[in-house]
């Protein structure tokens, strides 16, 4: 996702190993806040925080990434209890983990606490099956599924068996996972979840070893234009002739039953999950929130390559809300999907529907000017209202929504022009800039925004202080440990107080071994510990008025860290997309010696880098206990790399790490076009052809040749590429440079050949015919005369053949043709016109009649195919005619087309071409191009424009058409 390639999220990280230590009141540096705000950490030691729950009896429930849930009493519990382990079960890897945590309004009288996690099994399969570790997460083979689930609370740990609601949510791709558990002030519970498709390339249902292991409908290799798999998972709501999945979708819930909740908009479907959904089409909806007072949704979609999106459903009973995705990234198309020509995108392009996002940033812009926000990737992880009425914070902030970007390091707020109105979206604050890696925001007590502090293990909360803000201490000390006696050098001079009064006139109290008594006053001191032992040694800063703030450091003489030696994989080596890369190392210490293989524990992450040097990080894996293993190279688009982190802590906790880089084996893949200058997709990128891509040795791309499509004035239809594959195919990439080449033949629909030119228009009458001709059934031809003599490329013409199959040729045929070829082609038919030439069949209720209006010399040859049917297809039925004009204009009229691709011209010739068949002026040719109401007029070169006649008493209404 901007959690680019995987969720941008990219929970992440090396963190910290230690207990759980609470520190209410503990000041926290680094951040930056308005005047009179300040950061504190309020719980540490966590590992991997993703969601905070505030009971409304004073607890305080946070979850983990690995499936522990933690509850403190209040927000000076020293020690937090484990109310539940669903660790065994929990899929934990990449992004993938327990993710959504909520608590009923009326908790604990209401004793549940919900959780929504990353099962760890495929579907119909049981966990533990992959125990967190799949060889390659990122290879399309490490299916699991979603879960959400009730536990029971009796006091402050679970009681009874989990009750699972939803099992569902297949997940080919380790990112784009479940998502996030809110209730709504009707008391339904709200769920979110990604779209559990590739985060490299474009996902139609293709990768995958076998393809589609998620089974997505139709089923198999999926191919354009009809797949449905992959992120088209978002838009399967739309898809009602097979199950519906609720990947990319929001759901409203019965909190009980998990069942869809009473008023939901198709409530009344026969499929279950139909009814549940409220709104879908998100990438993944990583976090959501509900406006206080109301039950509009507010959810933040991480993006791909370009924006990040905040989204509103309004009234989620109202209707099914469709925000787009895959068709649509922000407020405009997705190029590469819309350039795969798929069916799902189609249509929705044609009929409209998407609901673009409430606010957008764009990834490579500043979401306020000048804010000191970091770099390396997107990725909106967090968003809370604050309360209209009642906070602590300035009036100014009544209402606001405050959302925030793991990557980007950052919290905004949206703030509304009044109290209980929209928030502004042009009236955005940097709030915290610099943050601590927050994955989710929460007003807690005191009307107060809290976070959760992935990398860090940290829940921290942003304090408002109206007259005098506490200083901020930092302490640091050299060295921490090492023979006795020890002498260490402590600085205080880092710490600082936000109050400019205050600005140097900080004082300082030490003690160094935590007996109350002031060892020292000044910003720096020494002191000499004569005995081994582990001592805490404590910095409290006081400003003018008294306020103060403390800060801590561990102090251990007589103990000297371990050295940790990272054996393998050696410095330097480098890997390619599958490679198995093992792994070795070891530890001494000088007081124990060998440290055993308990001792050490290992980190394998992604640095994923918008450029090079702009990375934020994917945590992929970690092993503890060991001294060597293996792990297999993951795709992964590039610029990325993998760090590979061992530490090694000893027998009193001290610690060492030690950090290999490992690289990826590259080589650049160039994308032409022949002719050249034509648009092409790889992957998330849309260019102008030739571009160079570099890309990982063994990874997976998607490309796409668009088609049809004009350079300057002249129009391009798709031939082949260089490697024989299908226009949209996949590229595992080689060891060694390669071109690819699309090759595009002339469309010149609406250009020119010696003879005619071509353009399109709307509003052309449409002529009924009535004479019907002894045309029925499949492939059937028959002369007419023609009422006066036809000029056609150069030629006159008196006779006609015409063709059940949409054609109309000036040389007899041989017979109906039924099987179409794009132009100009040698063979017959020839000297022809191809309104629609397709497989047609006219059944009982078709027809093909002609006729002819005005008088000389503006006469006019109807030709009209009414109602008729396509071969292989009951229902399908089109309208369309020929009009053939004395002077040798040629119009094409189209009516009753569905939005299907066969009915716009997927398998059907359109064009005219000249008597020996070496010329032809080809508008589409196997491609969904034709539309209701849009003519397409072929004019003779060198003769004036026919005067249209648009008469009023022409009917464009059209007899014996189906219902819609």
């Amino acid at each position: 996702m901007g959690l680019r390639g995987g969720m941008r999220l990219g929970l992440v990280l090396a963190l910290l190993a230690s207990a759980v230590v609470p520190l209410p009141g503990t000041s926290a540096s680094a951040v930056t806040l308005p005047t009179g705000f300040g950061e504190q950490v309020v719980f540490s030691g966590l590992d991997k925080p993703t969601n905070i729950e505030f009971a409304p009896d004073g607890r305080i429930f946070v979850a983990e990434q690995g499936g522990r849930i933690k509850v403190f009493s209040d927000l000076a519990d020293p020690t937090p209890t484990v109310f539940a382990d669903l660790s065994t079960v929990v899929h934990h890897q990449w992004d993938r983990g327990l993710l959504g945590l909520a608590l009923p309004p009326g908790f604990p009288a209401d004793p549940w606490v919900y959780v929504l996690y990353t099962y760890d099994a495929p579907p119909g399969q049981t966990a533990p099956y992959w125990n967190d570790t799949c060889g390659n997460a990122n290879n399309g083979q490490c299916v699991a599924t979603g879960r959400l689930s009730r536990l029971r609370a009796g006091g402050d740990v679970m009681t009874g068996a989990e009750q699972v609601l939803i099992s569902d949510w297949c997940q080919q791709y380790p990112s784009h996972s479940v998502g996030d558990l809110h209730f709504g002030a009707d008391g339904m519970l709200y769920a979110t979840a990604g779209d559990g498709a590739s985060f490299n390339s474009v996902d139609y249902g293709q990768l995958g070893s076998p393809a589609n292991p998620c089974g997505d409908p139709p089923g198999g290799t999926m191919t354009p234009p009809t797949a449905e798999g992959g992120a088209l998972r978002a838009q399967d709501v739309r898809s009602t002739a097979d199950p519906t999945g609720l990947n990319g979708a929001v759901l409203r819930l019965d909190p009980a039953t998990g069942a869809a909740a009473p008023g939901n908009p198709l409530i009344g479907a026969a499929d279950p999950n139909a009814r549940r959904i409220v709104g879908h089409g998100t990438r993944n909806a990583f976090r959501f929130t509900i406006r206080p007072g109301t039950n509009e949704i507010w959810l933040g979609d991480v993006g791909w390559r370009t924006w990040e999106e905040i989204n509103r459903i309004v009234d989620p009973t109202a209707g099914v809300t469709n925000f787009g995705w895959p068709c649509y990234e922000g407020a405009s198309r997705m190029g590469s999907y819309d350039n795969a020509n798929l069916n799902l995108c189609e249509q929705l392009y044609s009929a409209g529907g998407h609901t673009a996002p409430y606010y957008g940033y764009h990834h490579s812009a500043e979401v306020v000017s000048g804010e000191n926000c970091g770099s390396g990737g997107d990725a909106v992880t967090g968003l809370a209202f604050y309360p209209g009425s009642g906070g602590s914070y300035p009036a100014a902030y009544a209402g606001a929504l405050f959302f925030a970007d793991y990557s980007r390091g950052c919290i905004w707020a949206m703030r509304p022009n009044s109290p209980g109105g929209l928030p502004n979206r042009a009236d955005i604050e940097a709030f915290g800039q610099a943050a601590a890696a927050p994955v989710d925001l929460a007003i807690g007590p005191g009307g107060e925004l809290y976070y959760a502090d992935v990398t860090g293990g940290t829940v921290r909360r942003i304090r408002y202080f109206p007259g005098n803000q506490p200083p901020t201490a930092v302490i640091s000390a050299t060295p921490t440990s090492g023979p006795t006696p020890l002498t260490v050098t402590f600085d205080g001079t880092a710490s600082v107080d936000p109050d400019p009064a205050d600005a140097g006139r900080l004082r300082y109290r030490w003690d160094f071994t935590s007996d109350g008594t002031v060892d020292a006053t000044g910003p720096t001191a020494t002191f000499r510990y004569p005995d081994a032992g582990r001592y805490t040694a404590t910095l409290t800063v006081v400003d003018t008025l008294d306020a103060t703030a403390s800060g801590t450091v561990t102090i251990q003489p007589g103990n000297s860290a371990p050295t940790a030696l990272l054996d393998a994989p050696v410095l330097g080596t480098t890997w390619r997309v599958g490679d198995t890369l093992d792994f070795a190392g070891r530890a001494t210490d000088p007081q124990q010696g060998d440290l055993p293989a308990s001792a050490l524990r290992w980190r394998l992450r992604m640095e994923h880098c918008e450029s090079v040097g702009n990375c934020h990080t994917h945590h992929l894996q970690e092993w503890s206990g060991v001294a060597a293993g293996s792990f297999v190279a993951p795709d992964h688009e590039y610029p990325s790399y993998l760090e590979l982190e061992l530490t090694a802590t000893d027998g009193q906790g001290l610690s060492n790490t030690v950090v290999r880089r490992l690289d990826p084996r590259t080589v650049d893949l160039t994308f032409a076009s022949n002719p050249p200058g034509l648009r092409l997709s790889v992957g998330a990128i849309t260019g102008t052809a030739p571009f160079t891509r570099t890309v990982i040795v063994g990874s997976t791309n998607t490309v796409s040749a668009p088609s049809p499509q004009t350079a300057g004035r002249s129009g391009y239809v798709f031939a082949d590429w260089s490697d024989g594959e299908a226009a949209t195919h996949v590229i595992t990439a080689p060891a060694t440079a390669t071109t690819y080449t699309a090759t595009y033949t002339d469309a010149p629909g609406c250009g020119a050949v010696p003879g005619y030119s071509c353009e399109t228009e709307t509003g052309q009458p449409w002529r009924q015919a009535g004479t019907v001709l002894p045309l029925a059934g499949d492939d059937v031809v028959t002369p007419v005369d023609l009422p006066f003599p036809v000029p056609f490329f150069g030629r006159t013409y008196r006779t006609a053949w015409i063709s059940t199959n949409g054609f109309v040729s000036f040389a007899d045929p041989g017979h109906s043709r039924p099987s179409n070829s794009a132009l100009p082609v040698t063979g017959p038919p020839n000297a022809g016109i191809y309104p629609f030439w397709d497989d047609l069949y006219v059944r009982a209720d078709s027809s093909v009649r002609t006729t002819v209006t005005g008088t000389a010399p503006d006469r006019r040859f109807v030709v009209e195919w009414r109602n008729v049917g396509m071969y292989g297809f009951v229902s399908a039925r089109i309208s369309f005619e020929a009009v053939v004009a004395e002077n040798g204009e040629i119009v094409f009229n189209y009516a009753d087309l569905d939005g299907t691709g066969r009915e716009r011209g997927s398998a059907a010739t359109v064009g005219i071409e000249d008597p020996p068949g070496t010329a032809g002026l080809q508008f589409s040719f196997n491609r969904a191009a034709l539309t209701n109401g849009t003519s397409i007029l072929f004019q003779p070169n060198g003769q004036p424009p026919l005067v249209v006649d648009r008469s009023p008493d022409r009917q464009p209404s059209l007899p014996g058409r189906r219902p819609r």
